[in-house]
């Protein structure tokens, strides 16, 4: 598929290595889709997280991970071995000529090979390292192992998921892995724009029980201000303002006190307001001491209707309600279709073409590229090592041969 020229796009003349496993895949798809030249660099064989699921056609194989597939768009893809020499020296000359590299290995463990930041800033001062990890490249757990529960569980947000009869519960995907990536993307960006001023690279360090707990903004403030610990709430938010209720055909999410009087006027007019009527329920602190009751009247109400009447008649009264959408409902959305949000990526390996989410930001011109998928194990070898380094095809072999690529 054509893409547009780098100096068409947002980051056409950046560079970059990706070394990063799931933890920060979605980073270095965010620059490549602003236009960055972002080459995935996995180990002989292919990286690890090709062996997440699902797969194309339920058919388990390295090369049909839609995991991958879709933290790998627009990049490019070669295999390297950094535990072998001549890997090394190839990474080494990849570096002279990158701007950013991104990995996700154990802190210490390109020191050990010999790559750490200081190494890497005498074979390029300009570089950006970008290392994203359980717990940081500092303090007492820096070598102890992570993951997205373990990130989700001591970063206190799965602390505060789930009901209030439950015991924790994990937030839905791998909340910590994508929040790191976009800290380290902007990260990334801030970087750059130093850079311009300074000549010089800097090391970012992003810890994804850092990232997990960033996104606990009214959880982490209370704690601090009040001395509250917010309890689970389940379909309830957290502001007790909003809470979701079931309908004719699924789920709405409804305001319980927005424009009160409008609302029980609207469930009165067909008999389904109750007790709320009373008098007592215009005071708002006794609303807010009762609230499980106005739960229960509103669910009676709203299993009368569907989804889509109460959220049309709720948008002529001004109410911010909401249907919960299905991923179905969601690749179906007007609304989205309008906007040409979801794109369509050949896959000619497989005869097949798939819809991607596209990017949430728009620009007047066109700066952003155009979709391509990731790439197959290897598959820009010769491009980049051939093309980019200039080495012979004889020198390829030999360092396949050798275990190096």
């Amino acid at each position: 598929m054509n893409v547009t020229s780098e100096g068409d796009s947002l980051l056409g003349e950046i560079r970059v290595l990706d070394l990063a496993d799931e933890k920060a895949s979605f980073c270095s798809k965010l620059l490549a889709d602003m236009g960055a030249c972002v080459i995935k660099v996995e180990k002989p064989g292919g990286d690890e997280s090709r062996a997440i699921g699902p797969f194309l056609r339920n058919s388990p194989h390295p090369d049909r991970s839609l995991f991958f597939y879709y933290n790998n768009t627009n990049k490019l893809g070669i295999t390297l071995n950094l535990e072998n020499s001549d890997g090394r020296e190839v990474f080494c000359r990849l570096v002279r000529g990158t701007d950013i590299v991104i990995e996700t290995f154990p802190p210490g463990y390109l020191k050990g090979l010999g790559l750490g930041f200081e190494a890497l800033s005498e074979l390029n001062p300009r570089l950006i390292l970008v290392s994203v990890t359980g717990f940081g490249q500092s303090g007492p757990r820096t070598n102890q192992k992570s993951c997205d529960l373990v990130a989700s569980a001591m970063g206190g947000q799965m602390y505060v998921s789930g009901s209030p009869s439950t015991p924790p519960l994990k937030p839905f995907g791998e909340q910590s892995y994508y929040s790191a990536s976009l800290f380290a993307a902007v990260g990334m960006l801030l970087a750059l724009r130093k850079r311009n001023q300074s000549g010089k690279g800097e090391h970012i360090d992003i810890s994804l029980q850092e990232a997990a707990t960033s996104t606990l903004e009214h959880v982490m403030i209370r704690y601090f201000y009040d001395h509250i610990i917010p309890e689970r709430q389940g379909s309830l938010s957290w502001n007790n303002g909003f809470c979701i209720v079931p309908c004719k055909d699924g789920f709405i999410l409804v305001t319980l006190f927005h424009q009160w009087e409008t609302l029980v006027e609207w469930m009165d007019g067909e008999g389904m307001a109750d007790d709320l009527i009373d008098e007592r329920w215009s005071d708002e602190k006794y609303r807010l001491q009762h609230r499980d009751h106005i739960i229960e009247v509103l669910k009676r109400w709203t299993k009368t209707h569907t989804t889509g009447e109460l959220f049309d008649s709720g948008q002529l009264m001004g109410f911010p309600w909401a249907p919960i959408h299905s991923p179905k409902e969601v690749s179906e959305s007007p609304q989205l279709e309008a906007r040409d949000f979801f794109k369509a990526v050949d896959h000619p390996e497989n005869n097949i073409s798939l819809k991607y989410p596209g990017v949430p930001y728009r620009f007047k011109s066109s700066l952003l590229k155009q979709v391509r998928r990731a790439p197959l194990i290897g598959e820009d070898n010769v491009e980049v090592f051939q093309g980019q380094l200039g080495l012979t095809r004889e020198e390829i072999q030999r360092l396949s041969s050798s275990g190096a690529i």
